[in-house]
């Protein structure tokens, strides 16, 4: 036991020393996490609309005035045909052209019917099917008005209308921050633990102090633990900095007992800096550590489930996926900050998250060679 405590003793020396590791802990996820919340939004608005109305009929006008007063779209131009209004999508001016057929309001009259063209820009994917399904939706509501409007006895059939009622749980007001400011903390939590552990043996190599350490009778799990511990004190300061962001600046307050989110987060980082270790003890340099971390960190991040739902991803994503601790973290965060969960729910989650930190913290120890 004073042999742990004279490497924790050393180490939190080093980590005092080192300005860097100071700001990366304090300074930089509290700037992220009152930023990235800002930037990574669902919502999806200033959607460029070209209209090309062959019709100009008040029927016409009502429906362009719809669509640009829904707060979604920024009408960019209006061009006299569809020919000339392509321009403005292959310049990227324009995401989506409406174009009204001529004698809309006519047709809409006598035949009951009418068909409308839209061509989108599909570069953007995200863009594309949001700014379509919006534009579906708005025109799909003015027909129903129109019909109401309209409904003469013999000339119009009013169909029936099923009107739905939905309750949004846990979220109730859909405020995508809600949901994105647990899963951008879980990411900062696992990029600074994995990153600083990863560098650390690595750099006792650079520098040359492994050598002294190598010759002194210290065992190696001794060893790991002296490098294991502060950083994982250090994730827990980081975690709780997101938490006091996220309360004072989003209004966040997690739903669940904050006792289930440290006892997660208290195994989760001896999982990450587990492997974090386990990095730092095949590499040579701290270049290569920083470029295999990179590697894994991308992979976890998104895949983890953060910007894309882990059930809409094929099955051999989805089993990756069960090898990525983040996921498992992002999950359990959205469980107790927004459900309230305790630990009965994140029994499993637990539990797999355990195994990692075994299974990684073990192979570090049988990895670390103590050569002289």
């Amino acid at each position: 036991m004073r042999t742990i405590l004279f490497l924790l003793q050393k180490e939190f020396k080093q980590i005092f020393r080192n300005r860097a590791i100071l700001v990366m802990i304090s300074v930089m996820p509290v700037v992220q996490l009152m930023v990235l919340p800002l930037a990574a939004n669902y919502e999806v608005k200033n959607i460029n609309l070209c209209v090309v109305d062959h019709d100009h009929s008040t029927t016409s006008q009502k429906l362009i005035n719809k669509i640009i007063s829904s707060g979604y779209f920024k009408l960019t131009g209006n061009a006299p045909s569809f020919h000339e209004a392509f321009p403005l999508m292959e310049s990227d001016a324009a995401d989506l052209i409406l174009e009204v057929p001529q004698n809309f309001e006519r047709n809409l009259v006598r035949e009951d019917e009418q068909k409308l063209f839209v061509a989108v820009n599909a570069i953007n994917g995200t863009k594309a099917n949001l700014g379509g399904a919006y534009l579906g939706s708005i025109i799909r509501d003015y027909n129903r008005e129109i019909r109401l409007d309209w409904n003469v006895p013999g000339r119009f059939n009013a169909a029936p209308v099923i009107d739905i009622s939905s309750s949004n749980w846990f979220n109730p007001l859909l405020n995508y921050r809600v949901f994105m400011v647990p899963g951008i903390l879980a990411i900062l939590v696992t990029m600074i633990g994995g990153f600083l552990t990863a560098l650390n043996i690595v750099k006792e190599k650079e520098v040359g102090t492994i050598e002294q350490i190598n010759v002194t009778p210290l065992r190696k799990h001794h060893f790991i633990l002296g490098k294991l511990i502060p950083f994982w004190v250090l994730g827990n300061v980081v975690f709780t900095l997101g938490l006091l962001v996220a309360w004072a600046i989003y209004g966040i307050v997690p739903v669940g007992n904050l006792i289930v989110l440290y006892v997660f987060v208290g195994v989760y980082l001896l999982a990450v800096l587990g492997f974090g270790l386990l990095v730092s003890t095949f590499c040579d340099t701290q270049q290569q550590a920083m470029f295999i971390m990179f590697f894994f960190m991308m992979i976890f991040i998104l895949m983890g489930g953060l910007f894309t739902p882990i059930d809409s991803m094929p099955e051999w994503a989805k089993l990756i996926s069960r090898f990525n601790p983040v996921s498992y973290l992002i999950s359990v965060m959205r469980m107790v900050v927004l459900k309230g969960s305790d630990l009965h729910d994140v029994r499993v989650h637990l539990g797999i998250v355990a195994l990692f930190a075994v299974v990684l913290n073990g192979w570090a120890v049988l990895n670390y060679k103590k050569t002289t």
